[in-house]
Order: C-alpha cells, then structure tokens, then sequence
C-alpha cells in the first residue's frame, strides 16, 4: 500500500487520494461504532435514538457517557462499549495518520539518501 523505501514519494494528487482513502476507511469504522453504540444505548437503556446517539459519541471520543445508565444489562454493555471505543478510537487515528507520518519519514528518508551520495 505504501511506497517503498527506494521509491519516489508520491505526488501530492496521488497523496491526495490516499488520504481520501483513509479518511474513508476512519468514517467506515467510526459510522460502525457509532450504530453499534447507538442500537445498544437504545435497546439496552432504553434511550431515544438521538440520547442514544449522543452517549454513543461521547463514549467513543472519550468524553464519558452523558446519560446514568441503571439496569445490570445496560451496565455491561456500557462497559463492553467502552472498552471496544478505546480501541476503536485508537484504530481510526491510527488510520487517519498513517499516511501522514508515512510521507513524512518517506520524505526524510530520501533527503538522508541524497546528503549521503553528496
């Protein structure tokens, strides 16, 4: 997927686009969890859907859950989907940055490579 180390680095178009591409992937993974969120916080604590949305969200950014959760089946879902957010939220960033960090050592690389041929 990424260029190797002895390949040029990519045009700013073509970074362009794999960074759409990422940001794709990241939205993919965050509308998931967002729904698996979402169906659990409603079916569960029996919360409308946008409460349950809200919650959802604010557990996957980190923020704490807004609504008291009161049931022993709520509790446990609410500790799975905060479980499952920390690594969610980590694996979107992780995507999201990757390509970032990938063109910069790229770049170092390559301009290590033509101080040592001088």
């Amino acid at each position: 997927m990424f260029e190797q180390k002895s390949e040029p680095l990519l045009t700013r178009p073509q970074f362009a686009w794999r960074m759409v591409r990422s940001i794709g992937v990241a939205s993919i993974v965050l509308i998931f969890s967002l729904a698996i969120g979402s169906a659990g916080y409603h079916y569960y604590c029996e919360l409308p859907w946008v409460d349950a949305l809200l919650n959802a969200s604010m557990i996957l950014t980190g923020m704490g859950p807004v609504e008291q959760v009161k049931t022993t089946s709520a509790k446990l879902f609410a500790t799975a989907y905060a479980l499952y957010s920390g690594v969610a939220f980590l694996t979107i960033m992780a995507v999201l940055l990757a390509p970032v960090a990938h063109r910069f050592m790229h770049q170092f690389n390559l301009e290590e490579e033509s101080d040592s041929e001088k």
